[in-house]
């Protein structure tokens, strides 16, 4: 593996171990930033900590790195919601300064790129 994708998964290893970790030692944040249509907030902030704590140890062993990558991936996706809600809502999160709220969506896109690109095997061609 490149030293680059190394780095790569050095990345989703912190962020993902960091936030998931952070569900549980700062649950109110987010708790916050759940939108008020979709229900059992507390257990939803829960089972997303441990799951980014279960993918960001999973993309450490190469047999499971791929699997834990597409779940890394699915879990953005179900976040989305709370990133828009906040970007929709600004004067709910006044500590937060709004160009930051735009900016999260692009880090959350990037984010998906960088999970895909550094978790994916080299594909072996046969000729």
């Amino acid at each position: 593996m490149s030293a680059l994708k190394n780095i790569g998964l050095g990345i989703v290893f912190f962020w993902f171990m960091g936030g998931g970790i952070a569900h549980f030692t700062n649950t109110d944040f987010f708790l916050s930033i759940m939108p008020p249509w979709i229900g059992f907030h507390r257990e939803i902030v829960y089972v997303s900590g441990v799951l980014e704590i279960l993918g960001a140890l999973g993309i450490l062993f190469s047999q499971w790195r791929q699997w834990a990558g597409n779940g890394l991936l699915l879990l953005v996706v179900c976040v989305t919601p709370a990133n828009i809600h906040m970007w929709l809502n600004p004067d709910l999160f006044p500590d937060v300064p709004e160009a930051f709220l735009s900016l999260r969506l692009v880090v959350q896109l990037a984010l998906l790129l960088l999970i895909w690109w550094c978790t994916r095997s080299p594909v072996k061609h046969q000729y």
